[in-house]
């Protein structure tokens, strides 16, 4: 299991000073640069080679082989049909995790041309692993039985450095689901690992232009991964799949105004698949006419619309007993038609793509989902006429900080070094004394910037020289954020407010009682 360890190393504590009672004393040490650390129980897999692995003789690992089912076995020649010479060429669509519940949906779409159209050959190469093989053979016989004219090839296999050969469209879908009690730091090691050969493969095999879509959660972190070990394939070609919770944001905006769903357009969804997703109401509209102006309920729509929307994926769980399938694979058709047809006028649609060079001031070198359009050649473009305000950044900035802590995590995986989580700047260690109650002085000790540490003695004098001077308490952060709304009259609290909320990810600070 991984584990984030953002302490120091432990020091020999000086002698407590004597504190006066209802006084503060500051001991400065010298700078030190805090460091963070990602630790793994188990080491991650060997790495392994750009190029394909060997051959395997076929007695030894028959399962190992690209394998073609009865009438895909075929030789045909599509121009040489009368029905099928003004086709399209075939193109070839890789899915990971074949045999799961979100594919069983999805290949059946996909073989009937409802995602790439009505005169689109395709073949499915599928990959699974050697404990769902048998059930591969399944889907393939299916498939074979379903009699989709569009369907002309259908391979099977366990190996990507196969499977993935001469792929046009990878939609990775396979990954370990999060398990009860399960850390996120370990899922993210887990499936990282199975997302860096996968993108290895990729980069070896596939084609040169392959557009990827990352279904595997966590699946903005899973995209950086693959892109970050495929470097001969386009960053801008790796997507995210966060058009599931679009289509969430837009029933939920439907019902309360009233309206059939096609009637909202323009919504975004920033930042990761996870419960710090944003939700953007202030630039979707219903019937042409911006959100806020059809629901005027502005607190609805800042706690209830996006509380429901952040957790609609877990509320499912609880009452189907598993994860979306049907509707995931929904969102999978939806995401590629808005790839490969022109983007409506004046609508956009919702992807997770590589921030690198991006218009709205997001951090660089992570996947977050951001507005996009399409001319309908595969590629994208970001909107950059998107309104912002300060609740929507201050939720889009909430978001940013969760990706590049996983970013962090994984970075053994990118093959990146690991940044001190206050960057380039210096931090004192300051040690804090202070009397609470009458048990005795509490000592606690925090690794503070220099700015930090400058608010903190002006603090102290301000206490000083105030009348209400009584005792000092430890509170947890969630304790705090309850009560930001009443005014305490006190520049001890103000102050170390205003540094408190220059420490992202410090779970304690103190106030004025």
């Amino acid at each position: 299991m991984a584990a984030i360890d953002l302490s120091s190393p432990a020091r020999s504590s000086p002698a407590p000073l004597s504190p006066r009672r209802g006084s503060l004393h500051l001991l400065l040490r010298r700078p030190r640069r805090p460091t963070l650390r990602c630790s793994l129980d188990a080491a991650p897999k060997q790495a392994q080679a750009q190029g394909p692995p060997a051959a395997v003789a076929a007695e030894e690992a028959p399962t190992a082989r690209k394998e073609c089912y009865g009438v895909f076995c075929t030789t045909y020649d599509l121009r040489a049909d009368e029905k099928t010479k003004s086709w399209k060429s075939l193109v070839n669509v890789a899915v990971s995790g074949a045999a799961g519940m979100i594919s069983n949906h999805l290949l059946f779409k996909l073989a009937s041309g409802e995602v790439f159209g009505p005169d689109q050959p395709i073949a499915l190469k599928l990959l699974g692993s050697e404990r769902s093989i048998q059930a591969l053979e399944g889907v393939a016989m299916e498939l074979e039985d379903s009699l989709y004219p569009l369907l002309r090839e259908v391979s099977i296999g366990i190996d990507p450095y196969v499977v993935f050969e001469d792929a046009e469209w990878a939609l990775l879908i396979g990954a370990k689901p999060r398990g009860p009690g399960m850390e996120r730091s370990a899922l993210l090691d887990i499936n990282g690992q199975i997302f860096a050969e996968q993108g290895k493969a990729l980069n070896s095999v596939a084609s040169r232009n392959v557009k990827v879509i990352v279904v595997g959660n966590p699946c903005n972190t899973n995209a950086l991964i693959c892109l970050k070990n495929a470097p001969n394939i386009p960053a801008k070609n790796f997507h995210a799949l966060t058009r599931l919770d679009e289509n969430r944001a837009k029933c939920q905006l439907a019902l309360k105004a009233g309206v059939f769903y096609d009637k909202v357009s323009n919504m975004t969804i920033w930042g990761n698949h996870s419960t710090t997703q944003v939700p953007d109401f202030l630039n979707a509209k219903i019937n042409g006419r911006p959100v806020k102006e059809v629901i005027k309920d502005t607190k609805w729509l800042e706690d209830e619309f996006t509380k429901t929307v952040q957790k609609r994926g877990g509320v499912l769980i609880q009452k189907w007993g598993r994860s979306s399938a049907a509707s995931t694979a929904v969102s999978i058709v939806d995401a590629i038609r808005s790839l490969v047809n022109p983007t409506p006028e004046g609508d956009w649609f919702s992807t997770g793509v590589y921030t690198t060079g991006n218009p709205y001031g997001i951090a660089e070198d992570i996947v977050f989902s951001m507005p996009c359009r399409s001319k309908g050649d595969g590629d994208y473009e970001l909107v950059k006429d998107v309104a912002m305000d300060d609740f929507l950044w201050e939720r889009i900035k909430k978001s940013e900080a969760e990706l590049l802590a996983e970013k962090r995590c994984v970075a053994h995986l990118t093959g990146e070094l690991v940044r001190s989580p206050l960057g380039a700047r210096p931090a004192w260690k300051t040690r804090v004394f202070f009397m609470p109650t009458v048990v005795g002085p509490l000592r606690t000790s925090l690794s503070l910037p220099p700015p930090a540490v400058a608010r903190l003695v002006r603090a102290r004098l301000a206490c000083l020289r105030s009348r209400r001077l009584k005792k000092y308490h430890w509170e947890s952060r969630l304790r705090r954020r309850e009560r930001a709304g009443r005014s305490h009259g006190s520049t001890l609290y103000r102050s170390t407010s205003a540094m408190a909320s220059t420490l992202s990810g410090r779970p304690w600070t103190f106030r004025f009682r």
